[in-house]
């Protein structure tokens, strides 16, 4: 289930720094000022880790948003995978609200923070076989899943 509503802007191999430390295929979501802002567990399981960063407030679609820009980082352990995921700020967007805590069980869909006006989501996992767009429909709601996540 996409973290996120709003329109898949990159999916490529990155190198995640901060907690894994290797190649991951990473999923990227830029939410427009128009997108509901409200955020999503994309998996089941426990969260193993959750983590404010400062920064700047670079555009959302600027490559370097990822790991410049204040954002959240959380990472769930699904039981047969660990997901990272990031609430990104945007040049709008100042503000991202995170309810989760490490520890803390949550399920699929349940809402798990939000980011007020524009802003990116990035989800990672290793070795995603098969990535595929989010789609939106025409309430602007994501339909699809982002990614085929595999541990």
């Amino acid at each position: 289930m996409p973290p996120a509503d709003g329109k898949v802007v990159v999916i490529e191999q990155t190198e995640e720094t901060e907690f894994f430390r290797d190649k991951r295929i990473q999923v990227s979501i830029f939410m427009s000022p128009l997108n509901v802002h409200v955020n999503r567990n994309p998996v089941s399981g426990t969260v193993l880790f959750s983590k404010y960063h400062p920064g700047k407030f670079l555009v959302a679609w600027h490559p370097k948003s990822s790991s410049e820009n204040e954002r959240t980082t959380v990472v769930y352990d699904t039981g047969d995978a660990k997901i990272l995921m990031r609430q990104i700020a945007g040049a709008v967007a100042r503000r991202i609200v995170n309810y989760l805590k490490e520890g803390q069980t949550v399920k699929q869909g349940e809402e798990m923070g939000f980011i007020k006006l524009g802003s990116r989501r990035s989800l990672s996992s290793a070795g995603c076989g098969n990535p595929r767009s989010a789609r939106a429909n025409s309430e602007g709601k994501s339909d699809g899943c982002s990614s085929d996540l595999k541990s």
